[in-house]
């Protein structure tokens, strides 16, 4: 099974607040179209240290995350990033991959814009047509 590669857009969403409030131009919200590899073992968003600091995202915590080979390793998170999968739109926290690493769309992600990956026909789809169906109990 090959993995799933999808297009999306990520911005920095307090520029975003920032323009909709008329502080700051359209032009200043720093943003950036990307490629992501949808990982449906990785529980959170990962975008490169060169990405997170293009965006101009604030660190604001560190967590341990742990590999698939078990390895374990301190990371930063930042945001608040919004993250666009075709009509479908969240904001979320990211851990801070290495420069240059690529970028991988968590679990958090996937529920809250309630797509479903398709690992055999390496597809991502809404799950509704319409609208995500958050669960709520």
């Amino acid at each position: 099974m090959g993995e799933i590669v999808v297009q999306c857009e990520v911005e920095n969403t307090v520029d975003r607040a920032n323009a909709n409030s008329g502080l700051v131009e359209e032009s200043g919200v720093r943003r950036a179209s990307i490629e992501g590899v949808v990982d449906t073992g990785a529980v959170m968003l990962m975008l490169p240290q060169n990405l997170v600091e293009r965006l101009g995202l604030e660190t604001c915590q560190t967590v341990i995350v742990s590999y698939a080979d078990e390895r374990k390793e301190e990371r930063l998170v930042a945001g608040p990033v919004t993250v666009r999968i075709g009509d479908r739109i969240t904001q979320t926290q990211c851990v801070i991959g290495p420069p240059l690493s690529e970028v991988l769309i968590g679990q958090l992600v996937l529920e809250a814009v309630d797509m479903v990956a398709d690992c055999t026909n390496r597809t991502l789809t809404p799950r509704t047509p319409d609208y995500p169906l958050l669960k709520m109990k």
